[in-house]
């Protein structure tokens, strides 16, 4: 056996020393390794000789590239080439579109541990709608309140925590509770920044559905992109203009329900919508885990898994799962046998709840437009401190700006909105996932708003899936729930 390092991300500025120490340009690209790699399947060479040969040959690498991916559809070599990206000044809005991106990892200004200044996107179809005083007005009295709420949160976080409050190493985060709780006031138009790392098929993909993207901002986004890019890995990235499908979809379904839900009856809606529903769940989830648990510890066939989950007892069935969970630590993933049910939920939640939750991109995510109809939330410590009704009073404010805005620019009425306004979500996962999502989000470190809906969504996993989730729970309460479900060890 040998392993070899390949390569490793460097920082920009020290590739562009190293271009001029060198005196060449050609060679600095990751399309050499995807190229390398490429052959691999037809090549008898060593990986680091073929990692040579395209060092030495870049056009001819570039070539092959081109080919391979383009003309023979193996688009996963793109895979190999990976970029790092730095995302400065962006609103929030924006950035829930970025994310949307599974296979990218990212890193992002947090509006729980930094305190945020006042500056904010103004959308072009705003000022082209001569709507700019109207919403830089309303985005300057919602900051100009965060900072006063979070003045008058600090001392009551302190008040309320004095154990953790005597230890001046816990200043920081006490403020941070203070600042996450008087986030829930400013808008979406608020800038941020992040750090981005994605392979040149994700950046491909990122730049073509951004550049469909109905908002001005999406599409300045793929384009400075483009430009940041397109000189680094040329023969990986082609495909970079928006197609019809991605342009038009989206919005000639938006059309059409709207026509079909005119033709129909529409029910009342309820004046407080559930926070938390499950909507579906597969059928006997835990015989079908349990044969899933028979089939990868033997040689039967899945049909017959089933047949004999059917014929155990409970006893039995609990004996099995316990078996499964036994050597089970806090930061173990479980048995990928759970993948083979699903729950799906829908859920009303804040904006800053979303901002959390969309980090789980493993799981199928669609979200409804932010709808002010379905009120906001209002943070505990806020009503606490009696500022609930200047809190709503800005909320007030916001709802008559949104408003005028959307007549005039509906696309970009959202920008006006607050971290507190809501949205709908339909989320759909499988049982390993929810193990994942709730030892994180259920756990007593996580943020207030996320963990109660967490808690919520387990509450009713657990109902239908018992054996399942028996040792699904956060982080901080999993040694409670390992010895209450193995007493004796």
């Amino acid at each position: 056996m040998k392993i070899l390092l390949a390569g490793y991300n460097l920082d920009a500025d020290i590739i562009r020393e190293l271009k001029e120490k060198s005196g060449t340009q050609q060679d600095l690209t990751p399309e050499t390794i995807s190229a390398a790699y490429a052959r691999i399947s037809r090549s008898p060479r060593a990986v680091n000789e073929l990692r040579a040969i395209a060092r030495e040959e870049v056009e001819k690498a570039r070539l092959s590239n081109r080919n391979i991916v383009f003309e023979m559809g193996h688009s996963s070599v793109a895979e190999h080439a990976v970029f790092n990206i730095d995302v400065i000044g962006v609103s929030r809005l924006l950035v829930e579109e970025i994310e949307k991106f599974r296979l990218c990892s990212f890193t992002e200004k947090s509006q729980r541990y930094v305190l945020f200044d006042r500056d904010f996107v103004v959308p072009q179809e705003i000022q082209q709608a001569g709507l700019t005083k109207l919403f830089v007005a309303t985005v300057e009295a919602q900051n100009g309140y965060y900072h006063a709420l979070y003045e008058k949160l600090r001392p009551y976080v302190f008040a309320q925590n004095r154990a953790l409050a005597e230890n001046p190493s816990h200043k920081s985060l006490l403020e941070g509770w203070a600042k996450e709780d008087a986030r829930y006031v400013i808008s979406l138009a608020t800038q941020t920044q992040l750090g981005m790392t994605l392979n040149a098929r994700n950046l491909e993909l990122m730049l073509r559905r951004l550049a469909a993207h109905p908002l001005a901002e999406a599409r300045e986004y793929s384009e400075q992109l483009f430009a940041a890019t397109k000189d680094i890995a040329p023969s990986l990235i082609r495909y970079t203009q928006a197609t019809d499908y991605e342009k038009l979809t989206k919005e000639n379904l938006r059309q059409s329900v709207q026509a079909l839900l005119q033709n129909l009856r529409r029910p009342q809606e309820a004046r407080k919508p559930a926070a938390v529903r499950l909507a579906f769940c597969s059928p006997s989830a835990d015989h079908k885990v349990a044969a899933a648990l028979l089939f990868a510890s033997s040689h039967l066939d899945y049909a017959r898994c089933l047949k004999q989950v059917n014929q155990m007892t409970m006893k039995e069935k609990k004996a099995l799962f316990k078996t499964a969970f036994a050597s089970l630590q806090a930061h173990d993933a479980v048995l990928r046998e759970l993948e083979n049910v699903d729950l799906q939920f829908e859920l009303v939640l804040s904006s800053s709840c979303f901002a959390q939750l969309k980090r789980h991109r493993m799981a199928t995510i669609i979200a409804q437009e932010y709808n002010p109809r379905l009120g906001v939330t209002v943070p505990p410590s806020i009503k606490a401190i009696g500022e609930q009704k200047n809190f709503m009073n800005i909320m007030t404010q916001t709802q008559k700006a949104f408003e005028q805005i959307r007549l005039k620019a509906p696309r970009a009425a959202a920008y006006v909105l607050t971290n507190a306004h809501r949205k709908r979500v339909l989320m759909k996962f499988n049982a390993r996932e929810m193990y994942h999502l709730v030892r994180l989000r259920a756990d007593a470190h996580a943020q207030w708003d996320i963990r109660r809906l967490t808690q919520k969504m387990l509450m009713q996993a657990k109902k239908v899936m018992p054996l399942t989730l028996m040792m699904a729970c956060g982080k901080d309460s999993f040694a409670a729930t390992y010895k209450k479900t193995f007493p004796r060890r």
